[in-house]
């Protein structure tokens, strides 16, 4: 977070939008929006209705069609006429939303600025489809990754190489390359490891598919999930765990004496 604002220039707020379900969005958020006096979304992943509640004065505009240069000289001329902004991602900001290069220009010009943390994908895409990344004494772990693409990927953080941890992963922004993705999974697990297709989650039109490692790339290509879907490989789905030992009766823990 950058410095507090001075009653002269309005303050940005980075706002999480969530994987698209306006009931997802958190109340700090909302605030955010509807206080706004320009409310600037990526509106080819941010459905309108996140952006509904921005007061009737408001600016709303869509920065799909824009380039960085363009979205922060909207950002600079509303809150340095005193108005705070709501800058709306999906998901989460922090994850593969482009902050950094934002927050760097507003650094530069002296505009105060915070982050609103969102539900990310991975988190609505689990919550969905009813399972648990972590799984006792099977996999404890979580690893959120990519596959290479416009933005190169070092090879050491490449799905098939963070596979080889056995960890539960999801996997964003790789529809398009499913065949590439599958061939790297299958070199670290084996291919009836369950995976869960995350299609639009959170949206109405919201499709979750499982499928395996090996029949990912037809899933794919039969479904049409190259967009906006988000994988999530789950090595402990399926298989008998031991219970948490938070609620065994012999775990003593601060709160609990245990038998």
């Amino acid at each position: 977070m950058s410095s507090a604002p001075t009653p002269s220039v309005g303050l940005v707020s980075f706002v999480g939008a969530g994987p698209g379900d306006p009931e997802l969005l958190t109340v700090k958020g909302r605030k955010a929006i509807e206080e706004a006096g320009l409310v600037l979304y990526a509106g080819s992943l941010v459905p309108p209705e996140i952006v509904a509640c921005a007061s009737a004065g408001a600016r709303v505009a869509d920065s799909a069609v824009l380039t960085l240069e363009q979205c922060h000289s909207l950002v600079c001329e509303a809150a340095l006429a005193g108005q705070a902004v709501a800058r709306v991602h999906t998901g989460d900001p922090s994850l593969f939303g482009a902050l950094l290069e934002q927050t760097e220009l507003l650094d530069r010009d002296g505009i105060p600025w915070r982050v609103i943390p969102g539900v990310t994908a991975a988190c609505a895409a689990a919550a969905a489809g009813g399972v648990s990344f972590s799984v006792p004494e099977i996999t404890q772990s979580l690893i959120i990754c990519r596959m290479a693409g416009r933005t190169p990927v070092r090879e050491a953080e490449r799905p098939g190489a963070l596979a080889a941890h056995g960890a539960s992963l999801a996997v964003y922004l790789s529809g398009h390359t499913a065949g590439e993705l599958q061939e790297e999974l299958l070199t670290a697990l084996p291919g009836d490891t369950p995976v869960l297709c995350a299609h639009q989650v959170g949206w109405p039109q919201e499709e979750l598919v499982w499928t395996t490692i090996g029949g990912m790339a037809d899933v794919v290509a039969e479904r049409c999930l190259e967009q906006q879907t988000v994988f999530l490989v789950l090595p402990g789905q399926g298989k008998k765990a031991r219970p948490s030992r938070l609620y065994d009766k012999t775990f003593s823990h601060s709160f609990r004496d245990g038998a």
